[in-house]
């Protein structure tokens, strides 16, 4: 018979936290500096979630230097940015929550790593996790399913002891990838049919939900 996870990994972006006002802001900026015309952040919230070296090149299209785009938000954001942002309501619980139940938790982002780690202790969500994995600086792992299969081969994890928390179609097929279930969010920044046409396991539209949902998972 099959059994429920034993390791939980957990996007951050729109899963554990609202990034919006840092993210948007230092990407404005950033594209301002490269003479691009200032965007209303409604129609950059798109950016939130997928590797944003790859966003530059799209909302640059040629007009300029991803890297440097990169570089310039990345001046900024590590700065002040990282800490505009705040934990969802209920995150908190329903850590502690998984935790009481013995579930491993490991923070799994498109984010860079060294902004993840600063920012779970900044918002006080370190203890409640065993580590955090994210993309490298230069680049290496910025794909999703990349670092799924760099953290379970870190972590000596079967594919079928963990499943994935995230609000992003990003985040399903990156698991599916693996044969790992999904469980998709829905107060983040991506929908329904973005997480189910992705292949979300089970969606859930609030944080008192995620315990019970973790628990249920099972493989088919």
């Amino acid at each position: 018979m099959a059994t429920p996870p034993t390791t939980i990994l957990l996007d951050l972006d729109g899963t554990l936290i609202d990034p919006a006002p840092g993210i948007l802001g230092c990407c404005r900026q950033a594209l301002e500096a490269l003479g691009c015309p200032a965007r209303p952040e409604e129609d950059l919230r798109w950016v939130i979630g997928p590797p944003l070296r790859g966003s530059f090149v799209r909302l640059l299209d040629g007009r300029g230097d991803p890297e440097e785009a990169l570089r310039l938000y990345r001046a900024r954001y590590g700065e002040t940015g990282l800490f505009e942002a705040g934990v969802y309501p209920g995150v908190v619980d329903a850590l502690a929550a998984l935790r009481a139940r013995g579930l491993t938790l490991l923070v799994c982002t498109s984010k860079a790593r060294p902004f993840a780690e600063r920012i779970v202790e900044h918002f006080g969500l370190a203890p409640y996790l065993a580590g955090v994995y994210g993309a490298e600086l230069d680049g290496r792992l910025d794909d999703k399913g990349d670092l799924i299969a760099h953290l379970l081969a870190a972590e000596s994890l079967a594919p079928d002891a963990a499943c994935m928390v995230g609000d992003r179609e990003y985040d399903m097929r990156a698991a599916a990838r693996h044969g790992i279930p999904g469980i998709g969010v829905l107060w983040g920044y991506g929908d329904a049919a973005e997480l189910q046409g992705a292949g979300a396991t089970a969606l859930i539209a609030s944080p008192t939900e995620l315990p019970d949902a973790c628990g249920l998972i099972h493989k088919v």
